[in-house]
């Protein structure tokens, strides 16, 4: 499809991102903060005003905390430290996860928002950025690349409308960018474009979610649970700040768009005694609970991301964590390649990390799923049992732990046990500015080495890690001459318990390697930067 008549307006970019999310913005964000000029664009001139997402886990919590967004202390977002149970039809507890506490980044396990009013802060944050134009109401109409950018045509939508119109006499106009990321949605136009096709895993059902803004919060035995009951599967979590969420799996003899009435939510919540003299219905929704990806999510100079780049069932919580894990992955690679320090080898990295990673959250998604959308009795009487006696002997030793991922094959040295997982983030000093690492020292590649071993570094690989934007540091106790000093010994007690005198972190916050010694560090650290760099011919 292309535009009814010539471009009335023609940019130039560095980046096009198709898509205003979450997800979208967030890379208009990152790029537009390393200096980048980005065109942003979304077919709505608003946003939607209603509940989608509501959660994110202690990973993105650090994003967010990141581009100045304290998930802590932010009036759209909130948390409970409580358990997170799995109970059957007869309210027994057959799975109890721990979302108590924090984790080692400093960030608790799991928090609950409001996606309109975070989109809210996303927006005002890219809105700042000189270098970045976002253009609401424009529909991508046209997309087409060549070994040099991509160019995008777009049109005005019609205000007001949550359909698809083109204004009579309105803008049409034309982006030229050096590479595209498509962030826009389950029914990607730049997925479509390029000739990418999904996996299915074939997990279909469809549940009926429905947003509610109590008067008084209702007091259940804990803020989160699942309801694993033959006769109706449900969900009960938090949806924010003031709201609830309550998530129905719709059965066979359900007729589907009689489900989607308020009458039929009012009916179904009467139960957990909300009702509509004490709570208003914010949304109701019956989306398809899908399990899809991409094999590959770089195509020449345009790469997929969030739902344009796999669908999740939403039983982990993981869907919108996913498409935010895409974007901070691939904003400092995309720095590198604008540099010309890397090719697009470097691209393709980030595709098989991300795609591994995003699998393994759609599988174990799917995994949940099994067990909880069971409703033949003597199945579901089955799964009881066993998970009953599973649950009364891990309670001698607490709640399950959060889940654990790792990244695919990529910018990361697999043989190391440490790597390819999120990294810890204690309290330290640096000059002169104390608090989490993130605050006090910054954002990028880091070589933390123990002091005594800061000599260990080989001059040309330090040269080359200041080349992407990394620099060693020291850190120790506050006696050890550190450059960093390590408040509560979090870094001591890690390295230790790795036999580490060097950790690398990442710009996403991952772990790429350890190591032991000065050769353990050279041969490393090699790797890695040969991976990410294109170096000149001796």
């Amino acid at each position: 499809m292309t535009p009814a008549s010539a471009p009335t307006v023609e940019h130039t970019a560095d980046v096009v991102i198709n898509g205003l999310g979450p997800v979208g913005l967030l890379a208009t964000i990152l790029l537009g903060r390393q200096g980048y000029r980005v065109h942003a664009l979304d077919r709505w001139h608003t946003q939607y005003g209603r509940p989608r997402a509501v959660t994110f886990d202690h990973e993105i919590a650090r994003v967010l905390a990141m581009i100045g967004i304290d998930p802590d202390n932010d009036p759209a977002i909130d948390f409970h430290d409580d358990h997170y149970y799995w109970l059957n039809g007869d309210g027994e507890i057959l799975m109890e996860i721990d979302w108590l506490g924090k984790e080692d980044n400093g960030f608790r396990k799991r928090y609950w928002f409001s996606q309109p009013e975070l989109e809210d802060r996303l927006r005002v944050i890219a809105q700042t950025l000189p270098n970045v134009t976002l253009h609401f109401g424009r529909d991508t109409v046209a997309f087409a690349q060549d070994e040099d950018g991509v160019t995008l045509d777009f049109r005005e939508t019609v205000p007001g409308l949550r359909t698809v119109e083109y204004a009579e006499g309105g803008e049409s106009g034309r982006i030229r960018a050096r590479y595209a990321i498509g962030a826009d949605g389950a029914n990607s136009f730049l997925r479509e474009s390029v000739g990418a096709e999904m996996t299915d895993l074939g997990f279909l059902f469809h549940w009926l979610i429905v947003d509610t803004k109590p008067e008084v919060m209702p007091s259940y035995m804990t803020h989160h649970f699942q309801v694993c009951d033959p006769v109706r599967p449900t969900t009960v979590v938090p949806g924010g700040p003031g709201r609830r969420r309550w998530e129905f799996m719709m059965l066979p003899d359900d007729d589907l768009q009689e489900m989607l009435t308020p009458e039929a939510a009012w009916k179904l919540l009467e139960p957990w005694d909300i009702r509509p003299d004490n709570a208003s219905l914010e949304r109701l929704a019956l989306p398809r609970f899908e399990a899809k990806y991409l094999e590959k999510w770089h195509h020449g100079r345009t790469m997929l991301v969030g739902d344009a780049a796999h669908l999740m069932p939403p039983f982990a919580g993981e869907g919108m964590c996913a498409g935010l894990r895409d974007v901070v992955n691939l904003a400092w690679r995309l720095d590198l390649v604008l540099q010309g320090l890397a090719d697009g080898n470097l691209l393709d990295a980030w595709s098989d990390e991300r795609r591994d990673q995003a699998k393994w959250y759609i599988e174990f998604s799917v995994d949940l799923g099994k067990i909880i959308c069971i409703t033949d009795p003597a199945e579901a009487a089955a799964r009881d049992a066993r998970m009953l006696a599973e649950h009364a002997e891990q309670s001698k030793v607490g709640p399950l732990p959060a889940h654990e991922t790792i990244l695919g094959p990529g910018t990361w040295v697999a043989e190391d046990g440490t790597a390819g997982k999120t990294g810890i983030q204690g309290r330290v000093a640096h000059r002169g500015r104390t608090g989490r690492f993130d605050d006090a020292v910054g954002h990028g590649w880091f070589l933390l080495s123990t002091p005594e071993a800061a000599g260990d570094l080989d001059p040309g690989l330090a040269a080359d890690l200041e080349r992407v934007g990394g620099q060693q540091l020291t850190v120790g106790g506050p006696d050890s001459g550190a450059e960093v000093i390590d408040l509560d010994g979090i870094y001591a007690t890690w390295m230790g318990e790795h036999s580490a005198r060097h950790l690398l972190m990442r710009p996403d916050f991952y772990v790429a390697f350890v190591a032991g010694d000065a050769a353990e560090l050279t041969t490393r650290l090699d790797s890695i930067l040969s991976g990410m760099i294109v170096r000149a011919a001796a």
